[in-house]
């Protein structure tokens, strides 16, 4: 029997993916599996029992991912889960950002009891009145799962669309447009754009890279739009080139003291990935990632450890092995197997930074005075039989 605990209401259209083999717990501590939105994890004592956490969504700020892979857990996320929902607010904030539509919206309803308020309307219409956003240029910072989406939804608006993305993958290039421009320089996406809008991660190399030197950069009255995280922007510098005029919009999911209520200034409530639809489909994804992993001992979609697909276990056992990414480790294990009398049918190795992860398929029932062994080896974090 697995276990497993959710830390937030997690969506059923992914739990009752669970099968009878499931129980949910209470716990943490009686939990092999967890599964979590917005919870912060940082300083939980996290149980030996742990092997695995789920986050269901992409940002994974709230979860102790050193702490976790020291002790063997396998951190998972969902990323392009909730890449629509995302992208249709990106959408959406341009629309409000070009054309005013919340300052008309307000107007009306402050003036909702004037009888004349048709002709008022006709009157101040003016105030209001903005830009269309066909034949404008986008610059998209990050071509991942929602920025492709952008991408590809913004050309069909009628936007020239630049993407910048130092390290696209394969699948994302695949399924950008071909019309989008590719662009090699960041810079050029500050100069050349009239909406640029981010879709980073949040890593060192990555916070405030929207700082004054960038802003200063961009073309007048740039629309700039952040759905990724805030700390991707040095809003103080921003709110000072608001002022300026330098920025016509920032239009951000991230609601602080620096920014809300500042002046041209449209925050909405993280809503980003707050859809039905999104929340499901996180949910779902969150689970058949747990579920490959008790089940299989395979790995997708882990910020912590490598991706491994070894497919379903068709011999008499399998071993799952997180340790340390040091030289002889693979030595030390089929020595230690070699010396039980098991033959080795097959087995995989991968690494990813400081750790490593192998799957070892044998011929013979495991036990756990076996695995026992094994987890004495200096650099092993954490054993498991999967079969």
């Amino acid at each position: 029997m697995y276990t497993y605990a959710c830390l937030n209401p997690i969506s059923h259209v992914g739990t009752d993916k669970f099968s009878r083999a499931y129980r949910q717990v209470e716990s943490i501590d009686e939990a092999q599996a967890v599964l979590v939105r917005s919870t912060s994890m940082l300083g939980m004592e996290l149980p030996e029992n742990l092997v695995c956490v789920a986050r269901a969504g992409a940002g994974v700020n709230n979860i102790p991912l050193d702490t976790c892979a020291e002790q063997g857990i396998v951190v998972f996320n969902t990323p392009g889960a909730n890449a629509n929902g995302v992208k249709e607010m990106v959408i959406a904030g341009m629309l409000l950002a070009s054309r005013d539509i919340v300052s008309g919206i307000e107007w009306v309803r402050q003036n909702a009891d004037q009888d004349n308020i048709g002709k008022l309307a006709e009157k101040q219409k003016k105030k209001f009145a903005g830009c269309e956003i066909a034949g404008k240029k986008l610059g998209i910072i990050g071509l991942g799962a929602i920025g492709v989406k952008v991408a590809n939804t913004a050309t069909h608006l009628g936007m020239e669309v630049y993407g910048y993305d130092p390290y696209i993958s394969v699948e994302a290039a695949w399924n950008l447009s071909r019309t989008i421009k590719h662009i090699e320089n960041v810079e050029d996406i500050y100069r050349e754009c009239d909406y640029i809008t981010i879709h980073v991660p949040l890593m060192d190399s990555t916070k405030n890279m929207i700082d004054k030197n960038a802003i200063e950069m961009m073309k007048d009255e740039v629309v700039l739009l952040n759905f990724a995280r805030d700390l991707l922007v040095d809003e103080a510098a921003l709110v000072e080139a608001l002022n300026e005029g330098k920025v016509k919009k920032y239009v951000s999911d991230f609601a602080n003291p620096t920014v809300a209520g500042a002046s041209n200034v449209l925050i909405t409530p993280h809503l980003g990935a707050s859809t039905l639809e999104s929340e499901d489909n996180c949910a779902l994804m969150a689970v058949q990632e747990v579920r490959d992993y008790l089940e299989n001992g395979n790995i997708r979609n882990s910020v912590n450890y490598p991706t491994c697909d070894f497919g379903v276990c068709t011999t008499a056992g399998r071993l799952a092995i997180c340790h340390k990414n040091v030289v002889h480790m693979i030595n030390k294990f089929t020595k230690i197997i070699g010396d039980m009398g098991l033959n080795i049918a097959t087995m995989t190795n991968k690494s990813k930074g400081d750790y490593a992860y192998t799957v070892i398929d044998v011929e013979t029932p495991l036990n756990e005075e076996m695995a026992g062994q094994l987890r004495q080896i200096k650099g092993v974090l954490k054993v498991r039989i999967v079969k």
